[in-house]
């Protein structure tokens, strides 16, 4: 029996989304050796865990992705240049560059504020109605308490600035997020996943709504709303399989607790007879 290349694809990304987020790049380059005609869709379609760089010029730390790549050089945030050297490079409007250095700072103020740590990158292009960007958000862990483990989040938005001070927002986000801890008692536990979500919104702009604000609002509640939705798949779910395999309580106590209730149901039926 064959496949299409689209069924082979679908196959391929349902299989990515089940392994675990710490292995994604070793996963993804076994995958391609299997199906290398579907390398590109591959590529393009599966999200990576982001890569830190360092711009030597202004001595920040910035984000690696496809959205500030330009062939085999990055852009940075805080100065505007690429690494390796690129004098032709794409580069936002000067309107834009603006805008992105003041995105710049507000979201290193909201990754320090939720994630005490880690680091944040906002890049911006032109569009023919308006204007798209990413927002890249990096925390790893540093190991201390024999706990390991990484969150990345990627949000592109898209804007599409209308007539009367508005714009309609759409926003697609994805989180990867691991866990593992190391103790002698319980051995070594992995815990990982990732999902994506998108929202699409209208909202006015103006002096106290600026593009700024209506997209780091909307981040905001997205990244909530995820954190939230991986808590309780992730976490929540482990926690009740675990449970459900061993019991907390002393034998002892929850015999204890057994015969009062038999007791309880036995003049329960008495007084009904």
């Amino acid at each position: 029996m064959s496949y299409s290349s689209d069924q082979q694809l679908d196959c391929a990304l349902d299989l990515m989304r089940r392994l675990p987020p710490q292995q994604i790049e070793k996963n993804l380059s076994d995958l391609i050796d299997l199906v290398p005609h579907l390398c590109e869709d591959l590529l393009s379609s599966v999200d990576q865990p982001l890569k830190i760089a360092r711009d030597k010029e202004v001595g920040k730390d910035y984000l690696l992705c496809d959205y500030n790549r330009d062939g085999d050089s990055y852009r940075s945030p805080w100065s505007n240049t690429y690494d390796p050297v690129l004098n032709d490079g794409a580069v936002p409007s000067d309107r834009l560059r603006k805008m992105e250095v003041e995105a710049n700072a507000a979201f290193d103020q909201y990754r320090e504020m939720y994630f005490e740590g880690g680091v944040s990158s906002v890049y911006l292009w032109d569009l023919d109605h308006g204007f798209a960007g990413v927002i890249l958000i990096k925390k790893a862990g540093d190991g201390s308490k024999k706990i390991q483990g990484c969150w990345d989040s990627i949000h592109v938005v898209e804007v599409q600035e209308k007539p009367g001070r508005s714009a309609h927002y759409k926003l697609t986000s994805t989180v990867m997020l691991w866990l593992q801890t190391t103790k002698p008692e319980s051995g070594t536990m992995n815990l990982g996943g990732s999902a994506t979500r998108q929202v699409e919104a209208d909202r006015p702009v103006n002096e106290a709504n600026t593009h700024i604000a209506n997209i780091g609002s909307m981040v905001e509640d997205m990244e909530n709303k995820m954190r939230n939705t991986l808590n309780e798949i992730y976490f929540g779910k482990t926690r009740d399989i675990i449970n459900s395999l061993r019991n907390v309580y002393d034998l002892g106590d929850m015999k204890k607790q057994q015969s009062v209730v038999n007791e309880l149901n036995r003049k329960l039926q008495q007084q009904i007879n």
